[in-house]
């Protein structure tokens, strides 16, 4: 009975006029390419799985990196291992914080500073303190950052070279010439499986790394983006699918570097970067990505293959990228615009250390640049952007 369902299922979730073009079967590509079955393949969905393990690979190493790699590399920069201020011994106040709310209101507020015979200022400025304590120090900002670096610019550089020597990078409509029977070849399926075992390996440390204001949204864009990979791979478009890939990767590593930058103190550097950072990644993801990518997505391949069912899915998901595009360059010209008039950002609000007062607010004023660092040492641009990650991780 189980079997029965699963295989109804099964035959479900995989039915072919859903995920092919008319007239197209899984069994036509089941079948090798090239005279006698020689060549390349086509992409199988089983072979998505290797991404798990890979990811586990993935997060293995980046543990590695992190403490022999990035870590010495901090610590010969002058990073410090130190985190926020922490909060006065207080044992009434630590147990209203860990048994009933760590944001208290303002009647509890009152309440509280009758029975310790303290200001309600004070109180406030105690929980946002014992808030803040718990978060990671700016050496663990900093080696987080370095392993997103490295990788960003890694597989980057590795995107670019392959899609350069591509017909499709020069001509879109290549991406949709005699689909979905283009051949696999091992350096594409190598930088398929490595970006979607990456953002695998995202979407399981978003729960252990930094936590961040803009969580659901990076969470939305973690699935969204390894929904098209999986999706794209499946149905075999790898062509424009590598085109997306490189395109979000052009950005990311350059916040990282801002972000290492302001960890280290390089204040110039860290300006320069993230202005850097944001021109490329309005550029790419306001400019190219829509009048490139989304073109041929929904109008060349439109007129050269025509929609089916999973052509919706596909381009759906890539209008909601377009959508967080648009949400996080908001944010980036506004931080910017604030740079502009006031020579410092007062607060990023996607920080994930809060303000410990209205006293650490005109201290932290001191500090000049994008990146700036209030008193309790927190940094006060440190988002990510996935795949882009200003979301990252852009």
């Amino acid at each position: 009975m189980a079997a029965a369902a699963a295989a109804l299922l099964s035959a479900w979730f995989w039915n072919e006029r859903f995920w092919l073009p008319h007239n197209v079967t899984w069994a036509d590509l089941a079948a090798a390419p090239g005279p006698e079955g020689g060549g390349a393949w086509y992409p199988q969905a089983g072979h998505v799985l290797s991404a798990f393990p890979l990811a586990l690979g993935i997060f293995a190493v980046r543990l590695l990196f992190e403490r022999f790699i990035a870590k010495p590399c901090a610590i010969k920069l002058g990073v410090q291992d130190r985190g926020p201020h922490r909060a006065q011994p207080n044992a009434i106040l630590e147990k209203v914080f860990t048994s009933i709310t760590k944001c208290p209101d303002g009647r509890r507020l009152e309440g509280l500073s009758k029975q310790l015979d303290w200001d309600v200022r004070k109180i406030q400025r105690w929980f946002r303190h014992r808030r803040n304590q718990d978060k990671p120090t700016i050496l663990t900002k900093f080696c987080e950052s370095m392993w997103r670096f490295t990788f960003y610019l890694s597989i980057f550089s590795y995107g670019l070279k392959f899609i350069w020597s591509s017909p499709w990078f020069w001509d879109t409509r290549q991406c949709w010439y005699n689909y979905p029977f283009q051949p696999l070849t091992s350096s594409l399926f190598c930088y398929y499986i490595m970006e979607l075992a990456f953002y695998w390996s995202l979407m399981f440390s978003q729960f252990t790394d930094i936590k961040r204001k803009d969580f659901l949204i990076m969470f939305v864009h973690h699935l969204a983006t390894i929904g098209l990979i999986t999706f794209s791979y499946m149905n075999n478009m790898l062509r424009v699918g590598t085109l997306v890939l490189c395109l979000h990767d052009a950005s990311d590593f350059l916040l990282e570097a801002a972000k290492l930058a302001n960890y280290a103190k390089y204040q110039h550097l860290c300006d320069a970067t993230f202005i850097l950072f944001g021109v490329v990644f309005i550029i790419t993801r306001l400019g190219i990505y829509p009048f490139w990518i989304l073109n041929t997505t929904l109008f060349e391949s439109w007129e050269l293959i025509g929609p089916y069912p999973s052509w919706w899915l596909f381009n759906g998901l890539l209008v909601t990228l377009q959508v967080l595009h648009i949400i996080w360059s908001c944010l980036i010209i506004r931080i910017a615009y604030k740079a502009l008039l006031r020579g410092k950002v007062s607060k990023d609000d996607r920080s994930d250390v809060e303000s410990s007062s209205e006293e650490d607010d005109m201290t932290s004023n001191s500090t000049k640049g994008i990146f700036s660092t209030s008193s309790n040492g927190a940094n006060r641009i440190n988002g990510h952007v996935a795949s882009a990650q200003w979301a990252e991780e852009e």
